[in-house]
């Protein structure tokens, strides 16, 4: 996944970061970025193919060539939106789950944001999923796109695994990329029961899921890192 800046850094102002002064964006950018998010958007809910230049010009309130003059065919509206996708699940999942200690605190975040997103999109798509699904047969540069994105990912989460192992909270032999394999097989069954079947209890089965993955590897070292529910008030 992509790194931010860091910051620590030793060039910024003392007594803390400074407040972040907004800039707007040059006019070009700000039509951009509208028909970017009114592309996400639809493409979210019609998938990648079902993206119409038509559809978004009467949405932006421009020509079909202005929309064009923006991306310059419908492909590359297609890997723009792709990364816009990318860009959007990092804000959300990466980078606030890396902030937690590393080892399995770090990787239980990854996936339990994970589930959160998938459950924040139950009425639009992933298009991570449906992504595949449009172009798993079809090479191309949006297939491309698609690949690069979800290998990032999955690079990140076998990271995540990896750390788990070498901080001594899964066992030294844990076979990391079943682990990753299962992880990402809980989260293609949630979207399918949840969004599809519309199953009740599927997130909660997600949820549990993590737990029964780790299960045959995870080491005391790793229970203790667990949550600890809390207690209950009694009640007289």
């Amino acid at each position: 996944m992509s790194q931010r800046p860091n910051p620590s850094n030793p060039a910024a102002p003392r007594g803390g970061r400074a407040p972040a002064v907004r800039v707007p964006l040059p006019k070009g950018q700000q039509t951009r970025a509208a028909i970017l998010e009114a592309a996400l958007a639809q493409a979210s809910h019609m998938g990648l193919e079902g993206l119409s230049i038509g559809a978004l010009a009467d949405q932006t309130g421009m020509s079909k060539s202005g929309v064009f003059a923006h991306f310059g065919s419908r492909e590359e509206l297609q890997i723009a939106v792709v990364a816009e996708y990318h860009r959007r699940f990092e804000e959300e999942v990466f980078f606030p789950a890396i902030r937690e200690p590393r080892g399995l605190q770090r990787l239980r975040a990854l996936y339990q944001r994970w589930v959160r997103q998938v459950a924040v999109e139950l009425e639009s798509g992933c298009i991570y999923i449906s992504g595949a699904v449009e172009f798993d047969d079809r090479p191309g540069p949006v297939r491309d796109a698609l690949v690069t994105m979800v290998k990032a990912w999955h690079a990140a989460l076998h990271k995540a695994i990896v750390l788990a192992r070498d901080e001594g909270h899964l066992s030294p032999d844990c076979d990391v990329d079943q682990i990753l394999f299962e992880l990402h097989g809980l989260i293609l069954s949630l979207h399918h029961d949840a969004r599809f079947l519309r199953s009740e209890g599927a997130l909660e089965r997600a949820a549990r899921g993590f737990d029964r993955v780790i299960h045959a590897c995870i080491t005391p070292a790793g229970v203790a890192t667990e949550p600890v529910a809390p207690r209950r008030r009694k009640t007289r």
